[in-house]
């Protein structure tokens, strides 16, 4: 039986089982302002992002895209894609907040039509008190053991980044860097990025993305 994560059951009652895997015929039904991932026919479920969430996302590929992917003060060689949708083999649909691909694993972009059905180099994910769980748990085990070799956690609540790098099978903490800092993180060290700009607007109690 597959369990169904709410991320808001005050909203939406998820909590009941399924007696079978959850496919893509499932993501279809969950209600407008919903998104899901599936996980070893797992379908986890909650309300998509409001804007403090959606502007660090954005401002996180801004930062990698021009320098990782048009080659623009930086070094190209990489495609940056914010939420999207992975179909490989043990999981039919995820989509990090942002991930990343190395040009020499994927030359090309799939064909229109097709999924992007590579595993990505690098992942990002921006932590929420309602997908916080979920994305420490379920996501952070399950890129390790598909072989994601790098990964950040972005917490809007605490102004942090967490580099980590998968070495035998586990992940291992690089860096924490604090709200004002100026870091060059693997695996994007030419390039430094100030922190402090991800954050801009946001009042001392803001961060609580849903």
């Amino acid at each position: 039986m597959a369990a169904v994560y709410a991320g808001d059951r005050s909203r939406m009652n998820l909590a009941e089982k399924l007696v079978r895997s959850a496919t893509l015929a499932d993501l279809d039904e969950l209600p407008p302002g919903w998104r899901g991932e599936i996980i070893d026919g797992t379908l986890y479920a909650f309300p998509r992002p409001r804007f403090v969430h959606a502007n660090i996302e954005d401002l996180i590929t801004a930062d990698l895209k021009n320098p990782y992917q048009r080659g623009r003060g930086g070094p190209g060689g990489w495609w940056i894609l914010s939420e999207p949708g992975i179909q490989i083999e043990r999981a039919p649909e995820i989509s990090p907040d942002v991930a990343g691909w190395r040009r020499a694993r994927m030359p090309a972009p799939p064909r229109p039509a097709a999924p992007i059905s590579l595993v990505p180099d690098w992942c990002c994910e921006i932590l929420s008190p309602r997908t916080a769980g979920y994305d420490n748990l379920v996501k952070r085990r399950f890129y390790a053991e598909i072989g994601i070799p790098h990964l950040w956690y972005v917490d809007p609540v605490r102004r942090t980044l967490l580099v980590s790098q998968i070495e035998n099978g586990r992940w291992v903490e690089l860096g924490l860097h604090g709200r004002d800092e100026k870091v060059r993180a693997a695996p994007f060290e030419d390039v430094e990025i100030d922190l402090a700009e991800w954050w801009e607007g946001l009042d001392e109690d803001e961060g609580d993305a849903p």
